[in-house]
């Protein structure tokens, strides 16, 4: 059913008139996954390498999370799933925001093929507004801050970009506190 289920959606081709790319939808999942990493959508190095986090943003989760390569494209560990599931395109100030009809069309039928998450990573605004709904905080800065809130389930990430060292800069908490019980839990996880 998954294998099944992950084929329909790498065969998706929805959003094609507003892509500037031929779809090209970039998951990878199965039924023994325990983490699930929500991001916005691949940009176009991913697009291009069909392999999710492929680019600087991807090298920096992986040490956020403490995490070999090895270890995050293990599917048994680890499923990633974009909000947005093909490259957007780019905009004025970088990549467009994820296409929105990714998240309602498959989500679901991908977290229900899924039973052995524990933890689900909402990287960026995109995703932490889609699942938490009114339980985020007045912007991305303060759901984060709030990480304790949203756990065991989720735990909110700001975007690891490149682009977003002023964010870190001005939010040195972020390393301090939140990376280090990232990365416990995460060691819990991959270890049990």
């Amino acid at each position: 059913m998954m294998e099944e289920l992950l084929a329909q959606i790498r065969a998706c081709t929805l959003c094609k008139p507003f892509l500037p790319n031929d779809p090209k939808p970039v998951i990878r999942a199965s039924k023994q996954s325990k983490i699930l990493i929500i991001g916005q959508a691949p940009g176009q190095k991913v697009q291009n390498s069909g392999i999710p986090w492929d680019d600087l943003s991807g090298k920096e989760l992986r040490r956020w999370l403490d995490v070999s390569n090895e270890q995050f494209y293990d599917t048994n560990l680890m499923a990633i799933m974009p909000m947005g599931m093909c490259f957007p395109g780019t905009g004025k100030s970088g990549d467009l925001p994820p296409r929105k009809e990714c998240a309602p069309l498959w989500h679901d039928k991908v977290r229900a093929q899924m039973p052995n998450i524990q933890l689900t990573l909402l990287i960026g605004k995109y995703a932490q507004d889609y699942y938490l709904g009114n339980q985020a905080k007045e912007n991305l800065t303060q759901t984060v801050a709030h990480f304790e809130n949203y756990l065991p389930s989720y735990l909110p990430l700001p975007h690891p970009s490149p682009r977003n060292k002023i964010w870190m800069k001005k939010n040195d908490w972020f390393e301090l506190q939140v990376v280090p019980v990232l990365q416990s839990i995460v060691a819990q996880l991959i270890n049990s």
